[in-house]
Parts: C-alpha cells; sequence; structure tokens
C-alpha cells in the first residue's frame, strides 16, 4: 500500500510553510515546516487505517469519486484530506488529490 499526492498537492504542502509562517501561526519558520512535515508524514501512515467517507459533488473538482479523511492537528485546526483508492500491479494506492482545513472549507462538508 502506498499513498501519492499528485503534483498540486505537492506545490501546495511546499508553499504551505510559509504560508503559516507569514500569516504569523507559527513564530519560526522551521516550525511551520516541520508542522507541515508532520502532517505529511501523518497522512502516509494513517490515511489507510482511518475511517473516511465520500466526498461532496463541491469536490469533484479535484476529481470525482474521491473520499475523503479528517486529521486533527489540533483543537482549533482539522486538515481534510481528499483522495481516491485504486490497485497498480497488486498493489493498493491512495491518491491525495487535495487537502485543506477546516478553516477554508468547513461549509461545504
Amino acid at each position: 500500500m502506498k499513498v501519492l499526492a499528485i503534483p498540486e498537492v505537492r506545490i501546495y504542502l511546499q508553499n504551505l510553510a510559509l504560508i503559516l509562517y507569514e500569516k504569523e501561526y507559527f513564530g519560526f519558520e522551521d516550525s511551520a515546516r516541520k508542522y507541515v512535515i508532520d502532517l505529511f508524514e501523518d497522512i502516509k501512515a494513517n490515511l489507510p487505517t482511518l475511517p473516511s467517507k465520500p466526498a461532496p459533488t463541491y469536490f469533484d473538482k479535484y476529481g470525482k469519486n474521491m473520499e475523503y479523511a479528517v486529521f486533527r492537528k489540533n483543537k482549533h485546526t482539522h486538515w481534510y484530506v481528499f483522495f481516491r483508492v485504486y490497485w497498480e500491479n497488486g498493489e493498493e494506492i491512495y491518491q491525495v488529490r487535495y487537502i485543506a482545513n477546516n478553516h477554508i472549507i468547513a461549509q461545504y462538508l
């Protein structure tokens, strides 16, 4: 089993640390970078084991027939990971197609 992110998600995560630092969610850029690394490591390790739900049609612009799982990083922020599951060469692949937090997308769920 693998968890892979499409290029758009990888770019988003690369920029996320800088965004979090610039908006002063973190006092140090290294802390923001570590937060993002830990977030994706958590996704890679736990996405296949978490309960998921079908993604609302609003998110079809990121891919059809997706599911989503929730990653709680603290009491105020939950990250929603939208993905598709498929098989390739006998291996189950979780393809992450979109990531956002409750501050941005909660109204669509």
